[in-house]
């Protein structure tokens, strides 16, 4: 093709109509990722922590099934109160062995009112009632506590803190539906 129908002129793009992106389309895209990225972040974070407490309540979950397991068929009834003795009889999964899990701190001791039972089938001495407790590591974590015993049932604290036996609703302290 030709400039002005003159031969031997062919058509050049100018620099300016050059394809590209200019430094100022470059920041402003990089601005407007910056902006969205501070807003997303609450709802992010918010997100971790709401999947922190539905696993602290399916731990929960695990662990009151694997010491009904246990009490059927190593002791008589009765339960255990440490995660190391459901873990190596093969009762509860060993990521339950360690002292946190999924932004939360897990806690298992000798329930409120309990009697040793007779040795059960690892000759430890388990005992009639076990208490089991979750707390949030961090509020980024979560921001209930969880608490649980024979009973199975879940109780949860929104101050964070784990629900204390006797579990009585009111106030911060409810039953999970």
């Amino acid at each position: 093709m030709t400039r002005n129908g003159q031969p031997g002129h062919t058509l050049r793009p100018s620099p300016s109509s050059a394809a590209g992106f200019t430094l100022v389309e470059l920041l402003m895209v990089v601005a407007l990722i910056g902006i969205l990225a501070g807003l997303s972040a609450p709802f992010v974070l918010a997100a971790k922590a709401s999947s922190n407490e539905a696993s602290a309540i399916g731990s929960l979950r695990a662990l009151n099934s694997s010491q009904a397991n246990y009490a059927t068929t190593c002791a008589s009834g009765s339960y255990s109160t440490s995660f190391v003795t459901l873990v190596a009889q093969g009762y509860l999964s060993p990521d339950m062995a360690s002292p946190s899990k999924s932004g939360y701190s897990f806690a298992l001791r000798v329930g409120l009112g309990s009697v040793p039972g007779a040795l059960d089938c690892a000759a430890a001495v388990p005992q009639s009632a076990y208490y089991a407790s979750a707390v949030p590591l961090s509020l980024a974590g979560g921001r209930r506590g969880f608490a649980t015993n024979q009973s199975g049932t879940i109780w949860q604290d929104t101050t964070g803190a784990p629900p204390a036996e006797p579990f009585t609703a009111g106030g911060p302290v409810s039953p999970i539906q």
